[in-house]
């Protein structure tokens, strides 16, 4: 059949007739650049992990019933959802009768067809039937005709509603979906796939953050292990191992904080808030890569495969809910930061140091502070008071400080204490040339805390720990210490 692809929409180019034929529009994929039954169902289980069990039960009386029994449990807020603007403002611009016909429950799409404004009809899944593909068809012949609507859909499945329908309107798909639409029905539009590609997959990944992972390293520095070949290659396979295990991570938190993410003035633009991923590729990429972190944690060692065991299961735990209890998440994530110590450690069998895990925990748990104060921080100047899906409000800011504060104090107090033992002299030659780390260590923290008061840190502080150029020479001159010390 004929095509007129373009790569907009040009309300001058509707007829009359065409406006005399409705448009049906589907949801998922081509009004919101998600999909709102996967938003759902993951909002559900990140509530309670426990009602996968119950998604189970309900999966099998059908992909309706599903959708429904979820969808009454789960306020959505359509406010915030990524809406593909150039179909917005083609829907808005237009004259012609609008159907919003999606797979998604009823509750949802007529939640989402009150905020757009101007549909005529919704039609949905309704908990017994499941309007997807052939029942989306058959739907909209009932109503009205063989060729007697136009469709926009973006998926596979639209290719059963685009061989009834009088024209299509490809929206986010790709070009060989849109050549097989061109197949069955008349295109008169073609909307291409915006974003994404291996550019908004990096910023997915996030592997600026495996600059954390440094901290693997650390055992085998302490133990003077640098100059052996064999704990160098077991380090930097731990490394590996612990990016891809993080990434995985990143990835199955970011699904997991869709709607808060939105609510943040930097976080909504992450590629699966904004819509610039599908989320289907999401929950494919979370598995694989933890999967893979895994098989080569083994070919390290069993023992630094339990180890990274433990730090995904914490992960878990903060992602599920740990995040959103006050003072338990920072103890969480100093916990995150250690567990990569002890890794390190398993990796290159070295034993552990009761000295550098109490003075990782002090410093850590500072530095999670400082990651919640910058937080309250930022809600702060933006007038807000109470921060969404966390457990802390403005007022925690004075107490967040003192206790961070305190904690990295902490953490000097131990070096102190480290540096007249006896195990520093089994190790240096000349042990009270590390006392220099003490102001070295106590001005760092002084500072960070400063930027963080002042409100001129905006990254994560263990990342900015490793990228601050004054952080960078305080990190040089630790080394020349440690270097005249041995």
């Amino acid at each position: 059949m004929p095509t007129r692809p373009t790569s907009s929409i040009d309300e001058s180019a509707e007829t009359a007739a065409s406006i005399d034929v409705p448009l049906a529009v589907d949801l998922d994929g081509t009004l919101v650049r998600s999909d709102l039954s996967i938003e759902s169902t993951l909002e559900f289980v990140r509530r309670n992990p426990l009602n996968l069990v119950s998604c189970g039960a309900w999966l099998l009386r059908g992909k309706a019933a599903l959708k429904h029994e979820v969808a009454a449990r789960v306020g959505m807020d359509v406010a915030r959802l990524p809406y593909d603007d150039r179909v917005v403002d083609w829907l808005r611009g237009s004259a012609r009768r609008r159907v919003l016909c999606t797979a998604s429950d009823r509750e949802i799409a007529e939640a989402v067809a009150a905020h757009i404004g101007g549909f005529d009809t919704v039609l949905a899944s309704d908990g017994e039937r499941n309007l997807a593909g052939a029942n989306k068809a058959r739907t909209l012949v009932e109503r009205y005709g063989e060729r007697g609507f136009d469709y926009a859909g973006n998926a596979r499945p639209d290719l059963e509603v685009w061989k009834h329908a009088r024209r299509a309107i490809v929206v986010n798909a790709s070009a060989g979906l849109a050549a097989e639409a061109a197949a069955v029905s008349e295109v008169e539009r073609i909307l291409p796939r915006e974003d994404g590609g291996l550019r908004v997959w990096f910023k997915a990944l996030r592997p600026h953050q495996w600059l954390k992972n440094l901290l693997v390293f650390l055992p085998m520095l302490a133990a003077h292990e640098l100059f052996q070949p064999g704990a160098l290659v077991l380090s930097l396979l731990a490394f590996l191992s612990f990016g891809l295990c993080a990434s995985g991570v990143y990835v199955l938190n970011d699904l997991l904080d869709l709607e808060a993410d939105r609510n943040h003035p930097r976080k909504r633009l992450r590629p699966f808030a904004c819509g610039a991923l599908p989320l289907t590729s999401a929950l494919i990429a979370a598995p694989l890569l933890a999967l893979a972190a895994f098989a080569l944690a083994w070919r390290i060692d069993p023992l630094f495969a339990l180890v990274l065991l433990t730090y995904y299961a914490i992960t878990l735990a903060y992602s599920f809910g740990l995040k959103r209890i006050a003072m338990l998440d920072t103890v969480a994530l100093a916990m995150l930061y250690t567990t990569r110590i002890v890794a390190g450690a398993a990796a290159v069998r070295v034993p552990l140091s009761f000295w550098l895990l109490a003075f990782s925990m002090f410093l850590f748990m500072s530095l999670a502070l400082v990651k919640r104060y910058i937080e309250l921080h930022s809600l702060l100047e933006r007038g807000g008071s109470k921060t969404d899906g966390r457990g802390y409000d403005v007022d925690d800011l004075s107490l967040i400080q003192s206790l961070g504060g305190a904690s990295g104090y902490i953490a000097v107090l131990v070096l102190a204490l480290y540096i007249n033992s006896s195990a520093s002299e089994a190790l240096y030659r000349h042990p009270q040339v590390l006392w220099l780390l003490c102001p070295l260590l106590l001005y760092w923290i002084s500072r960070v805390w400063l930027k963080a008061h002042r409100g001129l840190m905006h990254d994560d502080p263990v990342v900015f720990a490793l990228t601050d150029y004054v952080s960078r020479i305080v990190l040089a001159l630790c080394a020349a210490v440690v270097a005249a010390a041995i």
